[in-house]
């Protein structure tokens, strides 16, 4: 984590405070006018290739803003709740400075993706997010749904095998979308889970020695 100290001590003044709460403010206020005055507005929000090519600039921001959840209002409630809840818990722990070089990493992937694939969106940046929580608060024990209690890790695993298996049965270019979209997670926490993974592979090789 050098490197992110180094950028909070250059560029740490350059931040957007409670930035959790604009974003999820912004798809609150998206899902009310889908719900009630244009049930088009998404259309002219999201992020695509043929849209951004056509000067429609405003999407490389508004994409962040199309909700999340989906379905009645109480699955958006819930869904909404959940991202402000984990993403206040990762500003308080990281500061503003590194939840938003976080969310502007995942953002610029999904833009990138978008550009080779043709669309892009905010799915694996909020999934990303989930991940992150489930890393730094692995024994912390939330209410799914408001009466399941659950452990975060398990929820991180549920999330993580969910991710994999898309990874595994999709296109190729579903695959770099999903890998840019997740830039943010693999940025922040790519470098601990590849030494934990070599970690895990030197002690199965030396298992396997010693059973000799």
């Amino acid at each position: 984590m050098n490197w992110l100290t180094k950028l909070e001590r250059r560029f740490g003044r350059y931040t957007i405070p409670n930035l959790i709460s604009i974003l999820v403010g912004g798809q609150i206020v998206v899902y009310a006018v889908e719900l009630f005055v244009n049930r088009y507005i998404t259309y002219y929000l999201s992020l695509t290739r043929s849209a951004l090519f056509d000067g429609e600039l405003w999407r490389l921001v508004t994409f962040l803003f199309v909700p999340s959840g989906s379905g009645s209002i109480l699955n958006f409630a819930l869904s909404a709740y959940f991202l402000w809840f984990i993403g206040s818990a990762l500003e308080g722990a990281w500061g503003s400075f590194r939840f938003d070089l976080y969310v502007l990493a995942g953002a610029a992937g999904a833009v990138l993706a978008c550009l080779l694939t043709g669309a892009g969106g905010n799915y694996y940046l909020i999934l990303s997010l989930t991940l992150a929580f489930a890393m730094l608060y692995p024994d912390m024990q939330v209410l799914l749904f408001f009466f399941i209690p659950i452990k975060v890790k398990y929820l991180g695993i549920l999330v993580g095998a969910g991710w994999v298996l898309t990874f595994l049965t999709t296109s190729w270019l579903g695959r770099a979308n999903q890998l840019l979209s997740m830039a943010g997670f693999f940025l922040f926490f790519g470098p601990m889970l590849w030494s934990d993974i070599r970690a895990w592979w030197r002690r199965e090789q030396w298992r396997r020695r010693n059973r000799r």
